[in-house]
């Protein structure tokens, strides 16, 4: 649990820690086959920042991009990645209703790390859509700033990393790659703010308006960042961070 403030103290305006993950359906043993070993490090780091996370709160919120637009998913729901193979079961909170098949894939990521870690957490889904405007993501951050919570940012980099990879090979993916990684090692939300939405769209960037999110909740404080993992297997770029204030 978040320990309540002393009587008098100012309680920041900031999430209690920012964990940082991608969504590959990969991350999941059951899903990954012959690949698991080769995601092995990925996997690890993920549930090492959700770990980090849960030691700092029972409450999370987990922020993705997805094609329905902007909308609030409680933590009463439950998800399955059955439309990526296999009928492996998550869930957002204690109590919840029938799986959601169509759960969106940033929640089903943020359910199956909450499953990963020692103890029980709750988690609240925000939602926006992926070509929502750089405003309209820190206007969310902001608001969501005012909630004492792990945050749990959900998305991945650039799937242009290579010739085999969903996107094909573009040049400028590893640049835009590059700024992210280093923007989250060194817990750095003007960077994130600057990413431009046109550029990470034609380099099939879903993480850019969850990232963005973040620079809003993220703005006015110094933090300490740290990159846990920053690579592209099989083209797709994947970072795992977790910021905490400093």
């Amino acid at each position: 649990m978040i320990a309540p403030p002393r009587p008098g103290a100012t309680v920041d305006r900031v999430p209690v820690l920012i964990a940082v993950v991608p969504q590959p359906p990969l991350l999941v043993p059951e899903l990954a086959a012959g690949a698991a070993g080769e995601t092995a490090d990925l996997r690890a780091a993920v549930v090492a920042a959700g770990s980090r996370l849960a030691a700092a709160a029972d409450e999370w919120i987990a922020v993705g991009a997805d094609p329905g637009g902007r909308r609030s998913v409680p933590s009463s729901t439950a998800g399955t990645f059955v439309g990526f193979g296999r009928d492996v079961r998550v869930v957002l909170g204690p109590e919840p209703g029938a799986p959601d098949p169509e759960l969106p894939l940033p929640l089903l990521v943020a359910g199956w790390v909450a499953g990963q870690v020692e103890r029980p957490v709750r988690v609240r889904g925000e939602l926006l859509a992926p070509d929502a405007s750089t405003e309209e993501c820190r206007a969310l951050g902001r608001a969501l700033a005012g909630e004492r919570v792990g945050l749990l940012v959900v998305g991945d980099g650039s799937a242009m990393h290579t010739d085999k990879a969903p996107g094909h090979l573009d040049e400028r993916a590893a640049g835009f790659d590059e700024t992210v990684a280093k923007a989250l090692e060194h817990g750095d939300p003007a960077a994130l703010a600057a990413l431009d939405p046109g550029l990470a769209a034609q380099l099939w960037a879903v993480g850019r308006a969850p990232w963005q999110a973040l620079a809003g909740a993220a703005e006015g404080r110094e933090w300490r960042g740290e990159l846990l993992y920053s690579e592209a297997p099989y083209g797709v770029a994947y970072h795992v961070a977790v910021w905490e204030p400093a």
